[in-house]
């Protein structure tokens, strides 16, 4: 299989229990990597989900009808913040990640957005080389909770929707 039977669409608040169940499974192998089973994606609330979900420029990517794929990102000024990729995890590997930031991006810059930030876990290596193939570099490192460092990283989308043009 690849990307290429998958249907991305925008993210919605009726998606929140999906993206809930998806994002729980999705991020096992996070809690495994960091012995943390209290993260804010295990603890997040339907609720919680719900209202992230509103004026959000996420997508959402289903193949067959089920939902394989989810971020969301908001704009903040001309900045576009992504967060919670999460691919189902069978799914992972297909390109979907890539074909969901592509999508963001292509949002973000309809309305503005020249640069996308994201963060993740510094041993989180397989996240950091997606990032990085989709163009997104290394900005800062910084220190968190329990002395997991994060890695933030920073991508220039008015140089690369140029090249994509």
């Amino acid at each position: 299989m690849s990307a290429d039977d998958i249907d991305i669409h925008p993210i919605s608040p009726e998606d929140a229990g999906e993206v809930l169940t998806l994002q729980r499974a999705a991020f096992v192998q996070e809690a495994l990597i960091y012995r943390d089973v209290d993260m804010p994606v295990f603890t997040q609330t339907l609720e919680e989900v719900a209202y992230e979900l509103r004026d959000n420029l996420g997508q959402v990517a289903r193949r067959a009808g089920r939902m394989v794929g989810a971020v969301r990102a908001r704009i903040d000024g001309d900045v576009l913040l992504v967060g919670r990729l999460a691919i189902a995890p069978d799914q992972q590997g297909e390109g979907i990640g890539s074909a969901l930031l592509d999508a963001v991006e292509a949002r973000a810059r309809e309305v503005g957005a020249r640069t996308a930030e994201l963060f993740t876990g510094r041993l989180s290596e397989a996240n950091i080389r997606l990032y990085e193939r989709q163009g997104y570099v290394v900005a800062e490192a910084a220190g968190g909770a329990g002395g997991a460092d994060e890695v933030f990283l920073r991508k220039d989308l008015a140089e690369s929707g140029a090249a994509d043009d």
